[in-house]
């Protein structure tokens, strides 16, 4: 097991602002020590950005950054790939060809130079490709001819062939099923030198000895896995708001001093107004009486005044430790889904299973097995294959969330696309409606090209739940890909107060139990569906 040891990554006020004048980072400053790391924060907040900037893809625009060794980097563009073979993923190709070349008969100086006495890459790179579940026949493969889940696992395992004392993983897990999630483990538990991993998947995340964080461009680090690094900042963001809160009493509480010490000094005035009038005592000592109440009064206002700005400077500090965490809440309208409703049916070459009112069903298989196949017979109301799983929808609304195509003119704006779902709708409700899904103010009138990637899914989220008439069943086929925790959590908020029929697709079993789920269908690979626990 790795443990956390001496500093390999150091960040000095690293920036990064691209050719357009936009800012990815700012002033992110920490240390990433040996062991294994989890990357996590929010979609925008730069993760993808900082490993590029690490790997020296990038070039800072401002601050340094010191690495002890060479850097390993795999992107998520890794499976755009597809003329590349297996072994050249691995990293072996040049050495495997060398190998083979001598075995051949080929003895040339540069087959012995390229091999560089790697007797035995074959062997190894053959051990890898069976600990992630990959005969020897794959070496010579096109990574075209391999899934996407097949191709990300494989790169990752030709960086632990690589054993570089620095490796960096973006999204190793996308597109990953059960099975290849599991051998995905089993590589970051005994991973080598220095692993830092940017995922949303929860389960890799407590694989790790630490989790960083970036937050508005600052770099915190945690000496613990994911879900002691959320227990850690919900009780800080506990005392935070604690902290706002007493500090908040406390500029009220210096307040209603002012006003008191006002009255107390009004009081004052009056009376020696009074005593002038009335001639009490003589002009001398009603002039010295005078003099000392205005020093006096100066002396009280001076003080309350500094008391209050003290007080409202421990406010705002106290207010900006506390982070602004929002939580969707919709009130859904009516999809008129009764308890008695057939809402679909799947039907498998051992069974039916018949999806009935608002039951919420999740769908699971490894890749391979059809699922998003299904999905679209059930949104086509067609057959999946022949002699396989298929599909017949019985409702005639249903809104589909597809794959990875979260389909949005980025030539729109956000409100013009929510209200191409919803025409009938007056302009000021879909505003009040968008603000629901955390999408409000200038955001609603902003072109959806220049979006997050977390904005984009929640205005694709509230298209889809938003529609008039509203969908009765609603079809997600892996709706956590890509998406930051948070992201994740703004999807169950949505989907918690819908009150319709889902079906979801999903390797992330942590997402799944979020959800309240009716049953878990498991395909098989000769077209049977049963079911099964999450």
């Amino acid at each position: 097991m790795s443990t956390i040891g001496t500093s390999s990554i150091v960040l000095s006020d690293v920036g990064l602002t691209w050719p357009d004048g936009e800012r990815a980072l700012s002033g992110v400053t920490g240390t990433i020590a040996s062991g294994r790391t989890g990357l996590v924060g929010v979609n925008g907040s730069g993760k993808s950005t900082l490993l590029r900037l690490i790997a020296g893809e990038l070039a800072p625009t401002t601050g340094t950054i010191t690495t002890r060794g060479d850097v390993a980097y795999l992107s998520q563009s890794i499976t755009l790939r597809t003329q590349a073979t297996v072994a050249e993923l691995l990293g072996v190709a040049e050495r495997l060809a060398a190998l083979r070349a001598i075995v051949a008969g080929d003895a040339s100086e540069a087959n012995f130079d390229a091999l560089a006495d790697d007797w035995d890459v074959e062997t190894r790179a053959e051990e890898a490709l069976r600990e992630i579940g990959l005969d020897a026949g794959h070496l010579d493969r096109r990574i075209g001819e391999v899934s996407g889940g097949e191709a990300m696992l494989v790169a990752t395992a030709g960086l632990w062939l690589r054993r570089a004392p620095i490796t960096l993983l973006d999204e190793p897990s996308n597109n990953l099923d059960r099975g290849a999630r599991s051998r995905l483990a089993a590589l970051i538990g005994r991973w080598p030198g220095t692993l830092v991993v940017v995922s949303h998947d929860t389960s890799l995340l407590e694989l790790m000895d630490a989790t960083a964080e970036i937050h508005d461009s600052h770099l915190s680090v945690f000496g613990g896995p994911y879900s002691a690094w959320r227990t850690h900042l919900e009780e800080e963001q506990g005392a935070a708001i604690q902290s706002a809160h007493t500090a908040e009493q406390a500029v009220k509480a210096q307040k209603r001093q002012r006003i008191d010490a006002e009255t107390t000094l009004a009081r004052r005035a009056r009376t020696a107004r009074t005593n002038r009038q009335n001639k009490v005592g003589s002009k001398l000592v009603m002039n010295q009486r005078a003099s000392d109440a205005q020093v006096s009064a100066g002396k009280l206002r001076s003080g309350g005044d500094k008391q209050v700005r003290s007080a409202q400077e421990r406010l705002d500090e106290a207010d900006a430790r506390v982070r602004d965490v929002e939580h969707i809440v919709i009130d859904h309208a009516d999809p008129d889904v009764p308890r008695s409703r057939r809402v679909a049916e799947l039907h498998g070459t051992n069974r039916s299973f018949v999806l009935q009112g608002p039951e919420r069903v999740a769908i699971v298989a490894p890749n391979g097995m059809g699922k998003t196949s299904l999905l679209q017979s059930l949104v086509q109301g067609t057959p999946a294959r022949p002699n396989s799983v298929a599909g017949a929808l019985l409702v005639s609304r249903v809104g589909y969330l597809p794959q990875r195509a979260i389909d949005l003119n980025d030539d729109t704006t956000v409100l013009e696309a929510v209200r191409a779902a919803a025409p009938t709708v007056p302009v000021a409700e879909v505003r009040n409606r968008l603000a629901r899904f955390l999408i409000r103010g200038a955001m609603v009138d902003r072109p959806v090209r220049s979006l997050s990637g977390g904005e984009r899914f929640r205005v694709c989220l509230a298209r889809l739940l938003l529609a008039d008439p509203p969908p009765q069943l609603l079809v997600l086929d892996e709706p956590t890909n890509n998406l930051d925790t948070m992201s994740i959590d703004h999807l169950v908020d949505a989907l918690t107060s819908y009150r319709g029929a889902v079906i979801v697709v999903s390797h992330d079993d942590a997402f799944l139990q979020r959800l309240g789920l009716s049953a878990a269908l498991e395909l098989g690979p000769s077209g049977t569906i049963d079911e099964r626990t999450i």
